[in-house]
């Protein structure tokens, strides 16, 4: 081998391995400077970007929250819904799921329906560029629309992009929520309740804030709402979602897809025609009066339940009347004259007393200690039965007779607490939260003086809720029996019932009979009586039994400061007297036309009793009872219809009648006490205009319509009138106007 060869075969692995060394420094230096570059961002992280991305990842973050239940519904005692919750959704769009090309692809098709059938507030074109603008803005939550209903839900589902298929396939995110709703708005508003959702102040005025600051949202429940809130709530599911701002949080999976077990129903007491009713006459006589605020309560005697309960006054700027707050049973005020049924039950019970007793009213006006007592108007009298003196409700001869028997010494003084006291009334509550508690003063009270039976006895110094008054009169009309007030029924699961609540007995015996009778013969004295404080609204056909109240609401100050009186009218009773089924309270707070119990709340009563009373149908005579005897005035007089319908009739009445007709059409006379039905010439088919006056609606049609004539109607009833005058041609007149009254 030459020395040439031999110098490039020693030559060649020296190059060799000079390649794999360079190769070796090369990705050193780059793993040098990848680690460098590694580490300088990690310094950027950490010192320079450090706590703005510490706050972001503060508020974006996953976790599971809770999904609400559908809330359950609240129903009158007929079905009818009281309260219900309607789902709806809330739509936004994550720009950033769909890919590019295909976001491009679809953009203008999306914007197309957006503007055309969800939001046409902005034209395609500008809708286009929101969406390309929220794109790139990588914009995670755009809204789309809120309160969204089902089928509209199902619609957009099928725009462009959106049927992709999947909140991760689509980007469209679905927040399923409920709306609460009150279909009668105002009626029996506050004892059915709501729900309100509020920021939580601090005692500073602060609002409160989370860890990320983000405000903390409380919510108020009152009413019905909140007493069965446990029922009504059902059980929330927890779903995985994302926090990506302050408190907006996104799901994870379709909010739709979730199925949290819903509330269950509650059937209520509540009779919707009956609260009707109680409200619109509570409403008129407030606005009449100009009274601050008013309550109503219907009762059923032998059960309890509460049929009406209304509460109307004022709003806060005293524009208007609302349902504000629950004065039935949260208000515990001095109940006034009302009260002096428990004063005459306990001198009845004990035996001091009986109503043809004799009491002197000294004219009206009598003194204790310092103390001077008047009646409410002027009587003149002195001597009077007991029974004479409750008729007129006088607070001297009920305040006498207790001053006599129960302020004598401590023992008689808490004989008299302790009856008042056994009457029970805390028991009468519906187990709402706010619920006022009665107060019966104590002979320890430091208060205590020479003057707290005598004003006691007729209303004062004591501290009743309008249904806790209500309850005591309800024992009476029950014969002693007294029941607990309750407003619920029902517990029902899809349409099942689940727990039924009976009517519960707090005490059979309460009162006694003897004092039952006493007191019921009182009460039904002062609608009935003569001189009554009630004896204008005495009804007609049926009889009322209850008692005035007229409570001067801020005596002190009227004594002492010569503040002007300010009263609360009440009226608390039954009907029908005789076989009692509904009780009723009616209150009205510082009325300012008139103040009264007999003029301000008496005739609030009456109407509803009247209205109430047409409903009872065990109590009302049959009018087809052959012994009824039918007074002239109470015959179809002068009434033109078809014979045979007049023969239906009288012959189900049981009627004496005279047949003197001799067409298919009769007209009615009275003759004496026997109705006649004489002839009306009218024929069906004639080319002449009929008289169609006195004849019912049907009647009228028929032979109008028969002849080709257009009808237009006004009014309920018989025909009163008619625009065209009977015997004209038909072909003269295409339209008649009937006036029904």
């Amino acid at each position: 081998m030459s020395g040439k060869d031999q110098t490039k075969q020693e030559t060649k692995p020296v190059d060799v391995r000079n390649a794999i060394l360079w190769r070796i420094y090369v990705v050193m230096l780059m793993t040098i400077l990848a680690a460098v570059v590694v580490l300088l961002k990690i310094g950027k992280v950490q010192y320079m970007d450090g706590e703005a991305l510490r706050a972001r990842a503060d508020s974006i973050y996953i976790a599971l929250r809770p999904v609400e239940a559908p809330r359950g519904n609240i129903l009158a005692e007929s079905g009818s819904l009281l309260a219900t919750s309607l789902p709806y959704f809330q739509l936004h769009f994550d720009t950033k799921v769909v890919p590019k090309d295909t976001f491009m692809r679809y953009v203008d098709t999306l914007a197309s329906c957006l503007a055309r059938y969800v939001d046409n507030e902005y034209t395609i074109g500008a809708y286009r560029d929101r969406l390309k603008n929220a794109r790139n803005a990588g914009h995670r939550y755009f809204p789309i629309r809120k309160n969204v209903g089902y089928l509209e839900l199902e619609e957009i589902k099928k725009f462009p992009l959106f049927n992709k298929g999947g909140q991760y396939k689509s980007g469209l995110i679905i927040d399923k929520m409920s709306k609460r709703q009150y279909p009668f708005k105002m009626l029996a508003h506050r004892t059915v309740g709501y729900i309100r959702s509020y920021v939580k102040i601090s005692q500073s005025g602060d609002t409160i804030r989370d860890v990320r600051g983000v405000p903390i949202i409380d919510t108020m429940r009152v009413g019905l709402e909140e007493a069965f809130d446990h029922i009504l709530s059902g059980e929330e599911t927890m779903k995985p979602m994302k926090c990506i701002g302050s408190n907006i949080w996104v799901p994870l999976t379709d909010m739709s897809e979730i199925e949290p077990r819903a509330g269950k129903d509650i059937v209520t007491t509540l009779d919707v025609n009956m609260q009707d009713i109680t409200e619109e006459a509570l409403l008129r006589t407030l606005k009449e009066n100009q009274a601050d605020h008013g309550c109503a309560i219907v009762m059923e005697v032998a059960t309890g339940e509460i049929k009406a309960i209304a509460n109307i006054g004022f709003n806060k700027d005293r524009s208007s009347y609302w349902e504000t707050k629950n004065y039935a049973i949260a208000e515990a005020a001095e109940p006034g004259s009302t009260f002096k049924l428990a004063t005459m039950m306990a001198l009845f019970e004990h035996g001091h007393i009986k109503p043809t007793d004799m009491v002197d009213l000294n004219k009206g006006r009598i003194e204790f200690y310092d103390e001077t007592m008047e009646d409410a108007s002027y009587h003149g009298l002195n001597q009077t039965t007991v029974s004479k003196a409750f008729e007129i409700s006088s607070n001297v001869g009920v305040a006498r007779l207790a001053n006599k028997y129960y302020n004598k010494d401590k023992a008689s003084q808490k004989k008299y607490i302790d009856y008042l006291r056994g009457l029970q009334f805390e028991q009468s509550k519906l187990g709402f939260s706010g619920e006022g508690s009665s107060f019966i003063k104590d002979p320890d009270y430091r208060d205590w003086s020479g003057i707290t039976i005598p004003w006691m006895a007729i209303g004062y110094e004591s501290y009743l809720t309008p249904l806790q008054t209500l309850n005591l009169y309800n024992t009476i009309a029950n014969n002693g029996q007294m029941m607990k007030p309750h407003i619920v029924k029902e517990i029902r699961s899809f349409g099942k019932t689940e727990q039924r609540f009976k009517p519960k007995i707090i005490s059979r015996n309460l009162v006694d009979e003897k004092t039952v009778g006493y007191v019921k013969q009182l009460l039904e004295s002062v609608v009935a009586g003569k001189n009554g404080t009630a004896k204008n609204i005495k009804p007609e056909h049926y009889s009322i039994a209850g008692k005035t109240g007229t409570a001067i609401i801020n005596y002190r100050a009227y004594r002492d400061k010569g503040e002007t009186k300010k009263y609360r009218s009440s009226f608390a009773g039954y009907f029908p007297a005789d076989k009692p089924v509904y009780s009723c309270i009616v209150v009205i707070t510082n009325p300012r036309v008139g103040f009264y119990g007999g003029r301000v709340a008496a005739p609030v009563f009456k109407e509803i009793a009247d209205k109430c009373y047409s409903k009872i149908i065990d109590v009302h005579n049959a009018i087809n009872d052959s012994a009824r005897v039918y007074k002239g005035d109470k015959m179809p007089n002068l009434q033109v219809g078809f014979k045979s319908d007049f023969e239906t009739l009288i012959a189900g009445l049981g009627m004496p009648y005279k047949d003197a007709s001799t067409t298919r059409w009769s007209v009615s006379r009275i003759e004496n006490d026997t109705l006649a039905l004489l002839t009306r010439n009218i024929k069906d088919q004639d080319k002449i205009i009929p008289n169609v006056v006195g004849m019912g609606l049907r009647d009228a049609l028929y032979l109008l319509e028969n002849r080709k004539i257009r009808v237009k109607v006004r009014g309920s009833g018989k025909v009163k009138s008619q625009s065209i005058k009977p015997g004209r041609s038909v072909n003269e007149a295409h339209t008649i106007e009937l006036v029904l009254g």
